[in-house]
Parts: structure tokens; sequence; C-alpha cells
């Protein structure tokens, strides 16, 4: 009877009456609006923070709905654009809550045993790889049905008791809530279902959608069913293009076994598909819930469609690519291809066995665009994509997701591109007279048709809205403009192309539009011309636009536009039509006139301060190139390299985004959001409008590419080419990194550095130039070469660079410095003939070889690289006996070190193989047309060899005589360049016109083995005798990882020792009974073997260690660790895993160091400890070694003197620190930032105080770092988004081996008895780790256990030994367990704190904890050891805790002696602590601020100094040790400004200081006394500005409202307020004194205020006489807009206090400058440039010295006298505040909570500037 009242369904709001927000409550910007489509009113809910913006249903948490409905329904809409959060807490039948949350926020499924996370996403505009988004600009109405009861059975076997709160949050419309046991589908009406009888429950009249008479459900509302019906039923995803917002991803579910039981992982990384009805679809019962794998579902590489039954009709989008694959196969010289389609052909069976797969390569991805033309870019239909040519190849780009698809089989560069209104036909036309067209089906990727055109070039084509018609415009061979008209609505159907009309004119076209209202119906326009023109009875008519005075203008583009309610009659659309002048014409096509003339003027004049209003006849116009238009909004493309929007009355500039090259094309997107932009410099990207963000989708080269070098660490390509710039690019996104233009010398040869973020460039001029890829700067240039470089290459293991020159010398540097000293340059050693080009220098793999072609170009070359001695000289003119002619030397290649083959190609279409020790001929390749092969590169395995030749690729097999067959590639439309595999050997890059990067679907276990290292008598021409041979070089077969099978994943439990027999290499086809019988995920193992050698660390080669997937997948190890790394974790809900501090500050790309002689500040004090950073302080008690952090400095300070040393060097924050077990070498870690691309680890000498070794890995941030007890290892862990562990050899530095792991870890450290075991702890378990060593390899193997169920905790957050073999480890919910390293079990477990613990340490018999509940605690754990012996059976009775402190934050790091008596702990306050457990005390070591610091003051004796902060302390500090003396604390309030009493209010004990807080409030402090004196408020708003009058008696306040107050000190009566700068906040208040009666005003104080709008007023006041006269007023002019990211500088003034009638100001402006204005002559006198907006100012009272603190980390001096500028790095975020002390010897510096105290070298005497005659 409970439930009746409920039944058949409960409207949630109408009971609850939300309305009337008495039962329920609102938060934030929730409002009631009348929605259109449903016609009713609805709650809106919107905000920047879904948390801060909801509704909750009941009001309190005490209260409950009670409701017991089976289904819960949600009918809402999300806002566009906007994430938006729905909360559901759910009790049980046992009485537990449990919180569901369904969000766009989540980006992956999270659960615990109190809550489950579900993303909801969009699948439309999300692909699979990112499962989280915001909503698309086309979100519908969506009903979300909720099953309850299935929703927490099936996550967490739980029985469903009632729904207990609700809690919808922005961004979101929402109609309704019901709740309901019946099953209601939404998308039938009660009529619909009584008229077809139907098996439904249709949903009630009051919860339906309104849908209009004749149109469909499924065509408006979208509806969602989580989870689905009878989810032990899998089923695959199902991908319909027709579809909208086609899914919603909701996961994961788990795998149901038949009996009920509690999952201890249930949730494996799979997602449940809740797939809505298509459009066009009935709906479906029941639907079954679809499993989503991790990574996205993909044909497999080796499968290739052939020609023969292939049916494009039902191909899926993901074959696309592989659908407009082109290669052909060679064979005794003939080449084969199909004839109709661009698809791969495959010899039969008996001419290419031995060669497969067949194709091998597939063209992956293009970076490059235009070619020909840089106007062609296409949106199509849906949005989604975008169509541009590159060259040859016509590339369709999913904005999204990245993808790339292809059309393919032009010859020559792509003119033209059309594609009709559907998106089912595309055109496109080749620029190689005469011209050739091509007819594509768009969704598959086939040609349709190919035909000559009747012109000699095309340059324009255009679909009618049908795609029925195609026009084409062009030249023919006489120069005239040709246009034709071709029928093409029988090329679906199997039919030709017709000719329907054809026109040739002498008019000049620049643009030709189709009417999109009628097919038939076209326009262009040109120089002097715009005409109308008609197709009718088969011939094509056109008549001219009468124009006028306007008849000589050059008409750029034109475009129709369609009325916003798209009910106009044909002849009523508008055509707009620009000019190179920038006139904007609106043309009534019907009466053929002009209806309008707009003329567009730039936002800003030259020479200007403020926007100039666009008129028609003045002014210079915008240079319109191309212009298209929405339905409300005209976008327009300028030469001058701006995209503008402007309303149609062309009334106001809407937005302005600049370019980086005069604009080529503007489009607009289908709706109208986005625009699409291309520019002449080859940048393609669009603008979103309503975010106001620009996106840059293509880059390119304008130029053909002349050379590239590729690195395996970072996965980068750098390339040069003829358009004078160098590039670096992503291999795995295809986006720049960075570039660099020379306009004086040509780039000629590029080359990376194998293991440092360092390029070299050769130039024309002989130069050879290093530049770091961290600073972006120049390290070091050589110029001992006088001709162009013409080859640059360094060595593998990076000892060496060489580089050659066309004048014949070859220089050697070496790389173990930055400098790259010269080491030798040999003269007339390289062929003078040689041109640039990637194969003039060849290294071998092992570093050892050196071979090049010269001294003339009939010899080859080979020296040792180390010494340059020449080992070998071959003629290769005679090689060829029979031959008429000299053979010469074009490419040369190494082959893999073990062959010891080198590869020589010769000038008579030839590549010859050497041994690269005798000379002797091993064998030739023939190729099969005369053309040279420019370059060749062979694979690691030596299996495929690349050759160049022309504009073709060729892939042989290296292993194969009998036949000479190989495979050809083309879409090059110019001749190649250079080609080479990817250090991973997973693609193939090719370069050329543009840079084509193409997967290699050879997989290893495909046959492919390397033969073994011949031996000089077995040296000979046949490969026959290496054939067979087993791979590596100490002959044991390669061991290839077995590929998981399809089916529940097994669990593989790791050994410490791999299994008897093996071979050092672990491999889990040894363990497959295991894996068939247990539960787990599967361990995928990738590991290199190596050959006998030396067992050192230091020969190691990089392991990828151990990968462990919760998924099986039919691919290889290789593939699911490139798969998994994509797929960032979210961050861990823990205190203890390191977050960098969000930072809106940029690095200094350009700066001014001194020389270190020179230098006038030196770095005396660092104030604060980075309370950020985890396990950041260290502390050797019997040396006396204590660091610790403040935000990129490593602090060094001696306990006893206080004195301090700084090692500066990290680019950003710094994370975590470690000190070796000896104290001769602490490793530091840093983030990851725009300078340097993975975190910097720096080791440190401790005794010299020097970086020693720079090492990098890790992607994101450095979690934790260890040494070895032996010091010979040093073991780094990344953080959530890195999830790496790296073992580094510290005799070297070099990288011994890696682990990839798919959970993030919080802590490890080393087994202090065994350098070989290694723990880390992370989500719910604890990993070991062994080290293991066989031959030159170094193998890390894991056995993971999972946290007891009696324990119960999520997360183990901190981990330390103790005594053997005992590990202590730390949880989240404040639990200690001690757990058996010998076993590998948890025996022992206690509560320990309340909160998280983050620090454990342990020494002896006690053990310290320390948490985030701000408690230190001691614990005697001597029993512990004995109670190991008892096992599960043993109890925490005899861990007793000692003694107990609070400190004043979360305990982030901690270090004690060996008696564990005394040591220092540091804090997230910012505080390092002494602590010693015998006093029970603990004292204040190292302190700093919470938060940001906003001011610095200091006592006129310069004996103290104040600071007041974001936290709402002012602290006082001895100037002299920077020790904290005092702290004033003011909750729930910040501390803005401050001020020190001058001098002249009297002695010292009558010291003041005033601090204005953020409520308004201005509060007095004595000095003296220590205690608050007096409290006012003359202000509403927050105080910013302070100042004192020169007699101290009167305090002057700015607040943020723009108003300044005077207020009497001693009553504390505001007895002034200027309002003059109101509406805008006082930055700053200065006061100074004056002469009575100088500069023409009476007063002895002469002040003044400037606020944030550039606006300065001075001030001659007498306090005494009520006095204040306006002596000044100070305007700044300011750009349009701010191109620096974050908020904009503050408008900063001071006086000089050299000269009094001088102020100095900086702050927003047209430049970035300092201004010096004189207040006798009324203007500037002086202007300084800086590279800078300026964040902060201060002036020297004693020399000339002006202080200016940038956004970008830098701090600069600036010497008025001289002019000199001096730039000073430390900081790690922007230096926002500057002060010297009164008597100029210091120089305090504010960067958030840093401050940086410096010792002013030149600073002079102090200087007193008084106004005067």
């Amino acid at each position: 009877m409970a439930r009746a009242w409920q039944h058949p369904f409960l409207n949630i709001f109408r009971y609850f009456r939300v309305d009337e927000w008495k039962r329920s409550s609102k938060e934030g910007d929730v409002s009631v609006v009348t929605d259109k489509a449903l016609k009713s009113t609805v709650y809106r809910i919107q905000g920047s923070v879904s948390a801060s913006n909801y509704i909750l249903l009941p009001k309190t948490s005490t209260q409950s709905l009670g409701l017991t409905g089976r289904y819960l329904y949600v009918l809402f809409r999300p806002l566009p654009t906007k994430h938006f959060a729905i909360h559901l807490d759910l009790s049980t039948e046992d009485g537990q809550v449990i919180r569901v949350s369904f969000s766009s926020l989540f980006k992956e499924f999270r659960s615990s045993a109190t809550w489950l996370q579900f993303p909801f996403v969009f699948e439309a505009r999300t692909s699979r790889k990112d499962l989280a988004g915001v909503a698309p600009p086309c979100a519908r109405w969506t009903c979300l049905q909720l099953d309850l009861c299935d929703i927490l059975s099936v996550y967490l076997s739980r029985r469903y008791g009632h729904l207990k709160s609700v809690r919808l949050c922005a961004n979101l419309l929402v109609r309704n809530l019901y709740t309901s046991d019946l099953c209601f589908d939404p998308t039938v009406s009660v009529a619909e279902a009584r008229r077809a009888k139907l098996p439904v429950t249709p949903v009630p009249r009051e919860m339906a959608f309104p849908v209009p008479k004749g149109e469909s459900w499924h065509d408006r509302y979208v509806h969602v069913r989580f989870p689905r019906d009878n989810p032990k039923v899998p089923s695959q995803l199902v991908q319909k293009s027709d579809s909208p917002i086609a899914a919603v991803f909701l996961g994961p579910a788990p795998r149901l076994p038949p009996p009920p039981v509690v999952f201890e992982e249930p949730m494996q990384n799979v997602s449940p598909l809740v797939q809505m009805s298509s459009p066009t679809a009935p709906p479906q019962f029941p639907s079954a819930p679809s499993l989503l794998p991790e990574a996205s579902l993909s044909c497999e590489h080796s499968e290739v469609p052939r020609v023969s039954g292939l049916n494009t009709s039902t191909q899926d989008p993901i074959t696309w690519a592989e659908a407009a694959d082109m290669h052909t196969v060679v064979s005794n010289g003939h080449v084969l291809a199909h004839k109709s389609t661009e698809m791969p052909v495959a010899l039969d069976a008996g001419s290419c066995k031995h060669f497969l797969p067949d194709p091998i390569l597939r063209l992956k991805g293009v970076i490059g665009f235009g070619g020909h033309s840089t106007k062609w870019a296409l949106w199509t239909k849906d949005g989604t994509s975008v169509v541009y040519p590159c060259h040859a190849v016509i590339v369709v780009l999913h904005i999204d997701t990245g993808e790339q698809r292809f059309f393919l089989g032009h010859t020559d560069k792509v003119s033209a591109l059309a594609l009709d209104g559907s998106s089912a036909l595309l055109a496109s036309a080749q620029a190689q007279p005469p011209s050739v067209v091509r007819l594509w089906d768009f969704q598959t990727g086939g040609c349709l048709s190919l035909f000559q055109s009747p012109m000699h070039t095309i340059y324009s084509l255009s679909f009618s809205g049908s795609g029925a018609l195609l026009y084409g415009v062009g030249k023919d061979g006489h120069g005239r403009t040709v246009v034709v008209a071709w029928s093409t609505g029988q090329v679906g159907r199997g039919g030709q192309v017709v000719v329907l009309a054809k026109v040739h004119t002498d008019l000049d076209i620049q643009a030709f539009r189709v009417a999109f209202f009628d097919g038939t119906r076209m326009a262009s326009c040109g120089r002097g011309s715009l005409r109308l023109w008609r197709l009718r009875g088969g011939t094509l008519r056109s008549c001219s636009v009468d124009l006028g005075e306007y008849c000589t203008l050059e008409l750029t583009d034109l475009a129709f536009v369609q009325a916003p309610d798209g009910h106009r009659a044909p002849l009523d659309y508008t055509l707009y039509v620009c000019s190179r002048n920038g006139h904007i014409l609106e043309i009534d096509h019907q009466r053929m006139a002009v209806r309008c003339i707009h003329r567009l003027l730039p936002s800003r004049t030259p020479g200007s301060s403020l926007p100039q209003k666009s008129t028609f006849s003045s002014g210079l116009g915008i240079a319109i190139s191309s212009l298209s238009i929405s339905p409300t909004v005209c976008a327009v493309g300028s030469e001058d390299g701006c995209l503008r929007l402007w309303p149609l009355d062309f009334s106001s500039l809407l937005l302005e985004a600049e370019q980086e090259g005069p604009v080529s094309s503007v489009c607009f997107s289908p709706d109208g959001l986005r625009v699409l932009s291309t520019t002449s410099s080859g940048h393609l990207g669009f603008l979103d409008i309503p975010s106001q963000e620009y996106t840059v989708l293509a880059r390119s080269h304008m130029a053909p590419v002349l050379a590239i070098s590729t690195e395996r660490s970072r996965g980068q390509l750098a390339t040069v080419s003829l358009d004078h710039t160098v590039r670096i690019w992503d291999l795995a996104t295809l986006r720049q990194l960075y570039d660099c233009t020379s306009s004086d010398e040509a780039p000629s040869a590029v080359a990376l550095h194998p293991k440092s973020p360092a390029v070299f460039c050769g130039f024309s001029s002989g130069a050879v130039r290093s530049f770091s890829l961290e600073t972006a700067g120049v390290l070091a240039e050589h110029t001992c070469h006088h001709g162009t470089i013409t080859g640059l290459v360094v060595t593998p293991d990076g000892n060496f660079l060489f580089s050659s020159c066309s004048q014949g010398s070859l220089a050697q540097y070496s790389c173990a410095v930055s400098q790259c000293p010269i080491l030798c340059v040999a003269v007339n050693a390289v062929c003078q003939d040689a041109h640039p080009g990637p194969n003039t220098l060849a290294v071998s793999g092992d570093s050892r070889l050196l071979a090049f072609v010269g001294p003339s170009k009939y010899t080859v070359t080979v020296m040792d690289s180390a010494s340059l001695n020449e080992l070998l000289r071959v003629d290769v003119s005679t090689l060829d006996l029979a031959s008429s002619h000299l053979d010469w030397a074009v490419a040369i290649c190494f082959g893999p070190a073990a062959l010891g083959h080198l590869l020589v190609s010769i000038s008579s279409d030839k590549v010859v193989v050497l041994d690269a020790l005798s000379g002797r001929t091993i064998r030739e390749l023939p190729s099969v047309r005369p053309i040279v092969c420019s370059s060749l590169a062979l694979s690691e395995d030596a299996h495929f060899l690349l050759t160049a030749t022309s504009r073709a690729i060729r892939v042989w097999n290296y292993w194969t005589q009998a036949d000479s067959s190989c495979q050809v590639y083309i879409g090059h439309s110019e001749p190649v360049q250079a080609v080479a595999f990817t250090p991973d050997q997973q693609h193939v890059i090719s370069v050329g016109d543009a840079i084509f990067l193409w997967d290699v679907l050879a997989t290893p276990d495909s046959g492919r083995s390397m033969p073994r290292v011949p031996l000089a008598h077995e040296v000979g021409p046949g490969p026959g005798q290496l054939e067979g041979a087993a791979c590596g070089a100490d002959g044991l077969p390669r061991q290839q990882v077995p590929v998981p099978s399809q089916g529940p994943p097994p669990r593989l439990d790791m050994c410490a020792m791999p299994p008897e027999g093996n071979d050092g290499t672990f491999c889990m086809s040894n363990e497959e009974e295991l894996c068939k019988e247990s539960q787990g995920p599967p361990v995928l193992v990738e590991r290199e073997t190596g050959g006998a050698g030396s067992a050192t660390w230091g020969s190691v080669r990089r392991s990828q260690g151990l990968f462990i997937s919760p998924l099986c997948h039919s691919w290889s190890s290789t593939r699911s660790i490139q798969e998994a790394r994509a797929q960032p974790l979210a961050r861990p809900d823990s205190y203890k895993h390191f977050m960098a501090r969000y930072k809106a500050s940029t690095l200094a790309e350009s700066t001014s160091f001194p020389p270190e002689g020179a230098k006038q500040l030196r770095l005396r004090t660092v104030v604060g400890y980075n309370g950020n950073g985890r396990a950041n302080m260290v502390w050797k008690p019997d040396t006396g070694f204590f660091a610790y952090t403040c935000g990129r400095l490593v602090v060094v300070e001696d306990l006893h003197s206080g004195a301090q040393k700084h090692w500066l060097g990290h680019p950003e924050e710094i994370s975590t620190l470690a000190l070796s077990h000896n104290s001769q070498v602490l490793a530091s870690a840093s983030c990851c930032s725009s300078a340097a691309a993975r975190c910097q680890i720096r080791i440190w000498d401790v005794p010299e105080g020097l970086c020693q070794q720079l090492i990098s890995h890790h992607n994101t941030a450095v979690q934790a770092l260890a040494f070895s007890p032996d010091d010979k290892l040093l073991v780094s862990l990344g953080d959530y988004g890195d999830c790496t562990l790296a073992l580094w050899n510290t005799a070297t530095y070099e990288l011994v081996s890696s682990a990839c792991l798919l959970e993030s870890m919080h802590g490890v450290a080393f087994n202090p008895w065994d350098a070989s075991e290694l723990t880390c702890v992370g989500t719910g378990s604890v990993a070991f780790w062994f080290l293991q060593q066989r031959g030159a390899d170094v193998n890390l193997q894991m056995h993971r256990e999972p946290v007891p169920e009696e324990v119960g905790a999520m997360e183990l957050t901190a981990l330390c030994y103790g005594a053997a073999p005992l590990l202590y480890c730390g949880s989240s919910s404040g639990q200690v367990c001690v757990w058996d390293t010998c076993v590998g079990r948890c025996f022992l477990a206690w509560e320990a704190d309340d909160g998280e613990i983050g620090v454990l340490l342990c020494l002896g018999s006690r053990l310290v904890s320390g948490s985030n509940t701000k408690r230190l605690r001691l614990w005697s754990v001597g029993a512990v050891p004995e109670l190991r012996r008892k096992g599960s059976g043993a109890r925490s009775s005899s861990v007793f805790m000692e003694h107990e402190l609070t400190l004043d934050g979360a305990v982030v790091s901690a270090s004690f002696d060996s008696s564990m008596d005394m040591g220092i702990v540091g804090t997230t306050a910012g505080t390092l602590w002494y602590v010693s457990w015998a006093e029970g005390s603990s004292t204040r070591l190292v302190s700093g601020h919470r938060s940001k610091v906003n001011e610095v003051v200091f006592s006129p004796d310069e004996s103290h100094c104040a600071t007041g902060g974001e936290d709402g302390s002012v602290r006082v500090w001895s100037l002299a040790s920077m020790e904290l003396v005092i702290q004033f604390q003011v909750l729930n309030q910040s501390c803005l400004c401050l001020a020190w009493s001058p001098p002249s209010c009297g002695h010292p004990e009558q010291q003041q200081v005033v601090a204005g807080y953020s409520d308004g409030t201005l509060r007095v402090f004595s000095i003296a006394r220590t205690s608050m004196e007096l409290k006012m408020q003359p202000h509403r708003a927050a105080l910013m500005a302070l100042a004192f009058s020169t007699d101290g008696q009167t305090i002057l306040s700015g607040d943020k409202d723009g108003v300044v107050a005077v207020s009497r000190l001693r009553t504390g009566i505001t007895f002034r307020v200027l309002s003059d700068h109101q509406g805008a906040p006082i930055s700053t208040i200065q006061s100074t004194s004056k002469k009575y009666g100088d500069l023409g005003v009476e007063g002895t104080d002469l002040w003044l205020a400037a606020s944030g709008d550039q606006r300065i007023s001075v001030w001659a006041s007498d306090w005494l006489r009520d006095c204040c006269d306006l002596l000044d007023w100070l305007s700044f002019p300011a750009p349009a807009t701010l191109e620096a990211s974050g908020l904009p500088p503050p408008s900063l003034a001071a006086f000089c206090p050299w000269d009094g009638a001088l102020l100095v100001y900086v702050g927003l402006g047209a430049h970035e400058e300092v201004v010096f204005y004189s207040l006798r002559q009324k203007q500037v006198v002086e202007k300084m440039s800086l590279p800078f907006f300026a964040m902060s100012l201060s002036l020297s009272p004693g020399a000339r010295f002006i202080a200016i603190g940038f956004a970008e980390c830098t701090l600069r001096l600036l010497d008025c006298m001289s002019g000199v500028a001096q730039d000073f790095t430390g900081h790690d975020d922007s230096v926002h505040l500057c002060r010297f002390t009164p008597s100029a010897r210091l120089l305090f510096t504010a960067a958030h909570n840093e401050i940086l105290v410096w010792e002013v070298m030149g600073h002079g005497c102090r200087v007193t500037a008084v106004l005067g005659p």
C-alpha cells in the first residue's frame, strides 16, 4: 500500500511543488523560461561551475524523497557546447546510500562501494578514443530512462530500495522528472499504440513530447535507456551515418556470471552503449548493451580488400583510407595496375608469395595543405569534416578526432574542388594541362568517372545543389576564359559525364558560384565585371550587372544568402560581392542592379588610439579576398591576415581573428557556428563563433621539403624546406610543435639529437646551428664551412655530429656538451658536386662508422666515426665492367649493424650492397625504370628496403633475389626527396611536395627475420646463405609475445623469477595453462633480447618493461601499449598525488641575461617553502645537508647560519627531491612545460652545487624519486597522466628500463636489503618489482598483490620499509597495513589516523605517520616482527602511539635522524617544522604565505618588512634574518594592500602598519604592541591600494570600484571621497613631498592615483588645511585586443626618486614600454621599450634603477642612465610584485607565494627628490 500512491507514475516536480522552493532548493543561475520546441515552461540551469548551479530535491540532506519507482524518467536538454551533471542518491534495502552520477564531464567510468560515475557522451561529436565532451550545438530534448534496480544490481550487486534525492546541475534545460514501475516507450503515444496494437506501454500524455503533425518523434527527440534489457547479451557497436547524435556512452557494465557475486574488480574498462533509434528506423525492443573496447575497433592491417567483389556501398568509414590507397606492383619491368579503381592490386600467388603482405604500406596521414592553390577547403554536409587538397592528394579531415582519409589518383596538383549539397559526390581537377577531372563517391572514396575537360587548365569547380550539374571555369590554350557545364546526374548509375554547354569569354572571372535555390543560375565576378549566368536550352548565357561608378573595382568573391525565415521567393535572395578595396555590394539579381554598398575599413588606422568609424568615402579599405554568408553574419577574409565577422547590415565589427598570413578563403559551416579559413601561407583552420576560439587544422611547407630527421624518445620529426623554414612535428598527432624562419639564408640540412631536446640545422651560408627545443634558443653556431651544408647526421649514441658542405669539407663535433665544440675539420673530403640531401652522410647503427660520397662522386669513403681514420674507399665507377660510361654514387645508407652492409645508389639506376668492412660487392638490386634513386632506407630487421625514384616510393624485399618485384606507391606530385622508417619501425615517412606518413602493415610475426652476421669468408653476392638464419646477434630466435585470445580476461600472476629454461625474456606462452584457469587481466610483455656482452648497467638498452592491460585485444603488445598510453587516467582522489599549481604565466622567449661578472642583482634569500610539492625536502643529520624547493628553485640552507645557496635550472615547478645515501648526489624533478616537452630530472653534485646531468622521460610530472641502497640506480615514478616507471643507471644516467602502468601509483621505494627489488603503491594494490639482468638486458617483472578486503582501503598512498622483511603502507582511509615481503601478504593493519596518510617513515622500532588531518604521530612498532609469525591472526594491540603533534597543514615531506628523536617536517601551508619528540615540541624553521603575496612594505629604518597575502595574514619579518616575527590573521578575508607609517610619525615604537582587505575594511596594527589599534570601513568594495601622507597623519585608500578615500588615522574618520576614477579599479596610490607652491599649485603633498583603465590623476594637497587640487590628468591608449592570455597588465605609476617632477608609467598600451612624463613640461619626455607588458614596477631610491616584473616569469633591472637592461629568472609564476628597500640595497620580488630577496650590487647612494626651483 505504501507504493500505491506512486502508481502508475509520479510527477516529481508537481508533487514536491518545485516552483514554490519550499521542499526543494535552487542555487546559482536557475530560472524559468519558455521552450519553443515543447511550447511549455522549463527550468534553465546554467553556469560555468556545475557544482554551484543546481536544483536539489529534497531541500536538505536529512530529508528523503522516498520514491520507490523502478524507473526514473528525466526530460531534459543539454545546453549546447556546455557540460552538465545529474546526481542521484539511491538507498538500498539495507540502508546504504549510493551516489549515482551521470555527466559529460566524466572521461571514464569510475566506481567505489558508495558511488558510481557514468560518462555521458555524444557519439556524433566525440570519437571512441575520447568518450567525453560538451554537448553539440544540435543537442535535442532527451528522455533519459534509468532502471535504478538494474544499475545497483549490475554494478554493485545490491538491491534497490528507494530514491533519496536528486541534484540537477548546470548546464541543461529540464522539463520534469517522473518515477514509475512501468517501462514506458516515449516514442509511442497512446493513440498510436491503440491504433497499431503495439505490444508496448505508451508514454502518458503528461510525459509525452509534442510531435507536429507529419513529423517523426525521432526527428526531434532522443530516447536514452540505461542499462539496456538483458545485459548478459553482448552486441556490436552500431554506427549509422544518417543518425543525429547517434549514441550516448554510459559505462562500463561488467560481465555477469550466472550467480550473483560480489566483484573485487567488477568494472573492466569497457562501456555499455545506449543506442538511440535512428530517425528513419522504427524503435527496437528490447535493446542489449554493447561492450566497447578501450581502443577503437578497426580491421586488421594485414587484411586488404581486393578489387574483385568489392562492395563499396557497405564499406565502414574506417576502411575509407584503405579503399583509397594507391599502389602498383612491379614485376619484371612491367607496371600492373587496374584502370578503373585505385585499389591495391595483388599479383598471382606464384609471383609474389614471398613478398607479403600486399600492400605493405598504407597512407595514414599527410602534413600539408594546398599546392596549386590555398583557396580550396570545403565543409561536409554534417559539418564534422573538412575537405581540402594537398598537392595531388585530396584529404578529408575529421575536425574532432583528427583522423584523415584520402582520395588518391591524381598525378599532378589538384587545382579545384567541389562537393555537392548532400556530400555524396566530389569533383576534383588537376593542374597539369590538359586538365583532367575526377568524380568521386565521397562516402566510399571510389573514383566514379575520369574525363578530360575541354579546357587547358581549370581553376574553379562548382556543383548545383542536387549534384546533377557541374560547372567549371578555366583557361583555354590561348589564355581565354572558358565556362563549361557538365551533366553528372547519371554518374552514380553507371552513366557518363556529358558536356551540356561551353562558352568562351574575355571576362576576368575570379569567383563563380551556383545559386543554391536554382542549379541553373550562377554568378561570377572579376576585375570590373559582375555577371549573372543561366543555363537554358543547352546554352550558357550571361548578362552584366550595372555597377555604375564602381565598374573599375576588382571584385574578388561573391555569395548568395538565404533569408533567415527561409520562405522568401527565389527572386528575393540577395547576392553579396566583395572587392579588393573593401567594398561589399548587395545585388538585387532580379533587377540586376546594386541595392546597397558598404565600405569596410580596418578597426584601427595607423597612429590612432581609438577605433575609427567606418565611413564610405574616407580611409583605406580592407583588401577583401573572400567572403562567406550565413543567414545573419558575413565573414570576410582579407590580405592583411584578418578574418572578420560582420552583421549583414555591416553596422559594427562583431569579431576579428588575426591569421598567420593573407586569408585566401573563408567558408561557413552548415550550422553557421564555425568559419573555415585558409591562408596563402599554408594554414588551414576554423573559428568557433560561440567560444571565439580558433583551431588550426593543418600547417604546411610552402616549398619542397629537402631533408628530414626523426628521433625515438619524443616522437618528433624535423623538416627543412626551400621556403626557408625549419619545422618540428609531432608524429603522433601530425601537429607542428616548433618552426624557425630564416629570411637571409636557406636551411639545407637538419638532424635531431637522439637523446637531448636539441636540433641541428645547416644553412646555405655554411653555418651549422644548434637549437634547444626547451628554450627555443640558439645553443651554438659554427661557421667552419664556406659552402652550402649538404649533409648533417648525428650518431645514434648522441656523441658526435658530422656536417659536410658543397666546398668538400667535413666537420666533426662533440655532442657531449651543449656548445657542440668542433673536434676536427677535413678539407676536400666530401664530393663537391653533391646536392643537399638526407643520404649524403650516413652513420652505422652502432655509431662506429661514418660513410659519405667523396672525395669525388665516383668514390665512397668509410671512416671511423670517433677518430676519422679512413677505413675503406670504394670506387663505384667500375662496378659494372660492361657499361660504356662511368657510374657515380648518388645516395648511401647503412644496414643494421649486425649485417655490416652499406647500400649505395648509383647513377645507372642500381642499388649496390657493399660489405662495410671489406668493400666487397655482396649483390645488386636493379630498378624497374631508368630513374636514379635519390634516397633509400633499410628497416632495422633488414626485411624491407625503401627507395625514392622520381614521384614514387618503392618497397623491396631485401632478401629476395629470385624475383626483382617491388611494390610502388604514388601520391606525391613532385619528386620524393627523402624516405625513412620511423624509429619504432611502425611507419614510413616520405617527403617532397608534402610530408606523407605511411603505416607499415607487415606484422612482427609475418616471418620476418634478420640473418646472423656473416663471417668474412661467407660474404658473397647471394643472399641465399643468409635466409632462414636466426634473429639477434646471439643466434637465438626472436621471442614473440602471443596475442591473447578473445574471451574472459585471464589473470597472470607474475613470479619473482622467470620460468626455468627461459633465456631471460619472459614470455606468456610458458603460462598458457595458468591463463586458462585463473581470472584477471592479462599481462603483455615487450622485451628486447640482447646478445652476449658486458653485464654492466651502462650497456643495457632501453626496455619497455611490463604493460598490464585489462582488456583482450587481437593485437600485438606494442599496439596495445600505444593505445593505452593515448588514454590518460583520471586524477586520483588523493592529496598525496602531486598536482602542479595552475599558472596563467608563460615562459619568456627573449631575454637579456647579463654576463656572469656584470650582474647588478644577486639572489640572496628565498622566503618560503613549496607546500604543493611532495617529498620535496631532504635532510641528512650526519652531514647537515638540508635542501628544499620553492617554485622552480632548489634551496640549500645552512641550519646554523641560515645562509642559503640556490640551484637554478628547472623550467617549471619542482615536484619532488631525492638524496643519495652517500649524500653526494641530489635528484630533483620538475613538470613539463611549453619550454620542456618532458619533465626534467636534474642530477646535482652536492659538494660542488652544480648540475651534472639532465635526463627526461616522463611526459607530465614526476611523482616520486628514489635511489637504490647501493646508489647505483635511480627510479622515477610518473604521475597519473604519465603512468610510467623509469630506471636509470647513476654511473651514466642512461635509461636502463621503463614500464608502463595502467593505474596511477603514489609512491615508490627500494628494498633497503636488496637493490634488485622495489615497491610501488597505488589503487588497491601493492606492486612488487624485480630487476633481472640477462646478458646486456635488464628486465622488470612485477608481482601485484591486492589489498585484503579486511583493510578496505581504495588507495594506498604511502610506503616505507621497516625491519626486514616488513613493508609499511598507509592508505587514504587512515589505516597502516604491514606486509611480509617474503611471501607478499598483508598480515596486520590498524587505524592510524582519521584522514589520508601521506608520509610514512620507519627506523628501528619507531614509525612516523603524517596525514592530511595535520597530525604527525609517532608509533612504537617493536612488536610487529613478532606479530608477523602469527600471520592473519595478528592483532594490532601491541602497536601503540607514543606522541602526537598537530601542525598547520597536511604533511607532505619528512626526514628524521637515525633514532627518530628529531626531524624536519613540511606541510601544505608552506612551513618547515623542526620536530623534537623528546621535548614534544615543534619549531618553525621556514615559513611563507600559503597563497598569493599581494604587498611588501618596509619600516623606515629597514629593520623589518611586512607582507600581506590572500590568506588574510599580515606577517612582519626581520629583514636581517628573514625570520617571522609577528603574524596578524584576519579570517575569511584577503589582505590586498599594505602601508608602513613614514619616519615622520615619530619614534620606532609608534610605527604602524595599515592593511586593506577584500571586504573594504582598513585595519591599523601596532608593531610595538602587536595588536590591532583601529578598524574602519571607508569603502564598500575591496581595497586595492594604500598610501600614507608625508606627515603620516592621513591615509589614502583606493578600492575596486575606483573610489579614493582620504581618512584621518587618529580618528578613523573619512573626510574626503574622490570618484574621478569610478568604474575602474585603483591599482596604485603613491604620495611624496613637494615644496609649497611649486608646479603652480599649493600644498606640501604630491600624490597620484592610477586605475585599471590606463588613467592617472596627479594631485597636490595640504591635508591640514583640507586642500586638494587636481594637478594633471593622464590617459594612455590601450590596444583593441590583448593578445596575451590571462588578465590584462595593471596600470602602474610612480614618482621618480631622482626627479620629483617626473612620473613613470607602465601598463596596457599600444606598445610594451616604460613612459616618462614630465609634470613641468606636461608631456612625455622619454620612452624605453620592454619585451612584454609589465606586471609590477619599483624605482630604486639609490641608483637610477627600475625593476620590472613580467608575466613571463622574468625580472628586468633597467639602468636609466645607460639604458642597459638585465633579465633575471628564478620565479615560477608571473612576477606581480617588485619593491626596493628604502636604502636601495635590497629588492624584493614576489610570484604567487614565492618571495625572492635580491641584493643590488650597484645600489649607489640614497636619492631624496623634493620639488623646488
